[in-house]
């Protein structure tokens, strides 16, 4: 897992003290998890609603999995995008922000990774139920492609092309 020192410089900036680094740190991360949980509840009640929809009993069998594959994917998500604001208030003045922190950063790619599945999985179902089968193969597939890139491997390969700048 990509840890934060990796990603971040690990000097703290001009006059802040190392405490001052993680408190704006956590700050900064929550409010990123802030955005990502927004997005990961609007679709997760979207799918709690569907099952209860009138032409819901018209989905096929892979419909029904695509389905319950977005719905587990979206309550993991939300799971973890939660986690570290719930943890903050647990450990509130602590000496257990640093841990917290790092693992929120671990959380949270793990949140990404159950979102992007969720909205992929989403994406198949409702092309499958509108159009057919292969086209929701192929608009999930642009959108896990997407998702991945975007969220996962794109910032990966920045982080490899800093460390070679800087070797």
């Amino acid at each position: 897992m990509i840890q934060v020192e990796q990603t971040h410089n690990a000097e703290p900036e001009p006059g802040e003290t190392h405490k001052e680094r993680v408190d704006r740190e956590l700050g900064e991360l929550l409010q990123g998890l802030r955005v990502a949980v927004t997005g990961v509840q609007v679709l997760f009640a979207f799918l709690l609603t569907l099952p209860f929809s009138a032409g819901f009993h018209k989905v096929d069998t892979l419909g029904r999995w695509l389905f319950f594959i977005a719905l587990l994917s979206a309550a993991l998500a939300s799971v973890c995008f939660i986690t570290p604001a719930a943890q903050h208030r647990l450990l509130f003045r602590t000496p257990l922000k640093e841990k917290m922190l790092h693992r929120a950063n671990e959380l949270g790619v793990a949140g990404a990774v159950g979102l992007a599945v969720a909205m992929t999985s989403a994406v198949a179902l409702v092309a499958e139920t509108v159009i057919n089968a292969w086209p929701a193969a192929l608009f999930g597939g642009a959108i896990a492609l997407a998702s991945t890139w975007l969220w996962i491997l794109q910032p990966i390969v920045d982080l490899y092309r800093i460390k070679d700048v800087k070797s």
